[in-house]
């Protein structure tokens, strides 16, 4: 379903393809198959071509609705709605790489969230993994419910440490069972010849409906929520003891929130924050497998 990077083609060193070298640099550390993915998305005829008109439709759009909701907060909000809007959108319009790189977040976002729930001596926490398998679980208000998890998330573990007294440090054994290496190749994403959008077109030409159909405080609080990659970092570097990833970070300072306008670009930072540190766990899984270390069932 999906074709490879061409590592094979001649080298011009006076057009040297960006994307190429991107994908041959190893010192950032990502799933191969989203890479791959990234890769070819970044250099698509709709990345090129498309994405600029996109995204000046979508920043009037949004300016547009900043003064309806201005005059009419609760007119037409409807998150079932746009959730159905988004499931069309996506099965009709976005590339298979995008459709990837999208479904894969929801699923390795969860998985972060576990990880630091269940690596905390002392504390019994539960989460809500959002995993979808279909374009129908999006109908299900997930891209809702994952900016609402990040926030509950963070005001719950909090709560529980300030109630029982507890630091988060590294766990006497870690426990990395949640993450996975799964490679979604369960899931056939369409492939049709209005299957065209890139990821960041499909961001910048959601986010005006997203607008649109929420709450000014549900869409607020999405735009927001992106800065908590620095959060959720700083967590799981103070459970593994190894601060290195938080330089991987780009979306930071979530007490100082920046302009909802480029949410879109911001999203796809968040994306890749959330792939690095996957895959580092999932190196790390890997490392103590090999070196017979075994974690906790």
């Amino acid at each position: 379903m999906y074709s490879k990077i061409d590592t094979t083609q001649e080298h011009d060193p006076r057009d040297p393809s960006p994307w190429l070298a991107m994908y041959l640099d190893n010192s950032i550390p990502i799933n191969k198959k989203t890479k791959q993915a990234l890769m070819r998305d970044n250099n698509s005829k709709s990345a090129r071509y498309l994405l600029p008109f996109i995204g000046l439709w979508s920043k009037l759009a949004m300016f547009v609705n900043h003064i309806f909701k201005f005059f009419f907060p609760r007119l037409f909000n409807s998150s079932k709605f746009l959730h159905n809007i988004l499931a069309w959108g996506l099965k009709k319009f976005v590339s298979p790489d995008a459709n990837l790189l999208i479904f894969r977040h929801f699923w390795v976002g969860s998985e972060v969230l576990q990880l630091i729930a269940n690596n905390i001596d002392g504390l019994d926490m539960k989460t809500s993994p959002i995993t979808p398998k279909n374009f129908d679980d999006v109908k299900n208000e997930i891209f809702l419910d994952h900016d609402l998890n990040l926030y509950n998330f963070v005001i719950r573990l909090n709560s529980l440490l300030k109630e029982k007294n507890i630091t988060i440090r590294p766990p006497k054994y870690l426990n990395l069972d949640m993450i996975t290496e799964d490679q979604f190749d369960h899931i056939e994403f369409p492939n049709k010849w209005t299957n065209v959008l890139d990821l960041r077109s499909a961001i910048e030409l959601f986010t005006p409906f997203y607008q649109f159909f929420l709450t000014a405080n549900d869409f607020i609080r999405a735009s927001n929520s992106l800065q908590l990659d620095e959060t959720i970092a700083i967590y799981t570097a103070q459970i593994l003891g190894t601060p290195g990833h938080l330089g991987l970070v780009n979306n930071k300072h979530p007490m100082v929130p920046t302009s909802s306008y480029s949410a879109a670009y911001r999203l796809v930072l968040h994306g890749l924050a959330a792939e690095t540190l996957h895959e580092i766990l999932v190196n790390l899984k890997l490392d103590k497998s090999k070196d017979g270390i075994m974690t906790p069932d």
